[in-house]
This record gives structure tokens, sequence and C-alpha cells, in this order.
């Protein structure tokens, strides 16, 4: 999944590119808005996270241009104003979501994942494989190496999340919202649960990493 990083904050667009990278997003940076537009032009990106005051061209005419165009990404707003009135107008203008700083960092990941599942690009075609683990997700089968995976409807799913993420994190919220359709405690340790059975069947050696305060990854 690509992003990009549109902040002229230079040490706050460093530390959010050196973030994302490091949950497996790829990620490009642009300073100003007439070369978010140039970037958005030469690349297919799943998420732009935009902030609205930006110099050259502002992050409102940036919106504006990028839902024109119909280039299929995500855009999450950032501004230094939480207002009910900047809220809506920067939705008014096509974002997808919106963001006041001062914000958690962990909250921005989440958003950026949630958008991107929801983006705009090539839908994920029915069978996902990563490291030698094969999802059939029209027969409902799951192997590795060639071994059948018996797996319940919520590994399945579970299993399902982590591989069309490509190496990205997949959030607590984002497991209990997908793969729980009843409402879940935050707090419980559902999905501590599940994920520990679908590790003893997936084998060795472990292919799912605990992203700490975040979620999980493949």
């Amino acid at each position: 999944m690509k992003v990009l990083i549109v902040e002229d904050e230079e040490e706050m667009a460093d530390l959010l590119a050196e973030g994302l990278r490091g949950q497996g997003f790829s990620v490009d940076v642009a300073r100003d808005g007439a070369r978010a537009l140039e970037c958005a032009a030469a690349s297919a990106y799943d998420v732009v996270v935009l902030d609205r005051d930006l110099p050259v061209l502002h992050g409102d005419a940036v919106c504006r241009t990028l839902v024109a165009t119909r280039n299929g990404a995500r855009i999450l707003m950032l501004t230094a104003s939480g207002s009910v009135a900047d809220r809506v107008g920067g939705l008014n203008l096509g974002a997808d979501d919106y963001l006041a700083k001062p914000f958690a960092y962990t909250e921005l990941v989440a958003r950026v994942h949630a958008l991107a599942r929801r983006g705009g690009g090539p839908a994920v075609g029915s069978v996902l494989e990563r490291h030698g683990v094969v999802l059939d997700r029209q027969r409902h089968l799951a192997e590795r190496d060639g071994r059948l995976l018996r797996l319940s409807p919520k590994e399945m799913m579970i299993l399902e999340l982590l591989l069309a993420a490509d190496g990205g994190v997949v959030t607590h919220t984002e497991l209990l919202d997908e793969a729980w359709e009843e409402a879940v405690d935050p707090r419980s340790s559902v999905v501590k649960v599940a994920m520990h059975g679908l590790r003893r069947k997936l084998g060795e050696p472990p292919l799912i990493e605990a992203v700490p305060g975040i979620g999980y990854r493949l």
C-alpha cells in the first residue's frame, strides 16, 4: 500500500513517513501543494495524508483537484483546527477523513489503514498468498506450504485480513470491526485468544508479528 504525506513541517513529515514505513507502507513526501499534485500525477496512491495549511498551493485546492481527477486515492486531511465547521468544510471538499492536530500517532496509523482498506485501487483477488500461506476465499480453504489448515471461520477471517494487508499492520480495532459481527469491548482479549489459535495452527516458523499497542502483521 502506498501513501503520500503532504506536510510542510519537515520534522512532522519525516516522523510520519518513518513511522508508516515501519508499518509496511511505501511512503512519499511532498512539502507543498504543487509538489503534491505532481506526485499524485506520477504515482498511484492508496491514501494521501494532506495538511490543509500548505505553501504554494493550499490544501483545499489540492483536495479539490485530487477529487476532480478521480485518481482513486483516499484523503485524510490534517488541520490545526478541530472545530465542527472546519471538519465539515474539509469533508465537503471531498476528503474521506479528517484529523485535528495535535493527534495521537496510533490514531493516524489506524485511520490510514482503514482508508487504505476502503481505497479505490484494484480489488484483491479471490486467492491471497504470502510466505507460503495460500487462502482461497471462494473455496474457503487455507494452506501453508501445501499443508491444509483447519481454521475456524473467525481464524479464516483474521488470516484473510492479514494477507490482504500485504505486510502492513492490521490494527486491533480493524480486527474487531471486520472479524467480529457482534459488538465487542475493545478491552476484551478475544483478538489475543483467536490470534493464539491461528498462530498454533500455522505452525513453525512463526509468521504473525505483534506490533505493540497497534495490532498484528504477517
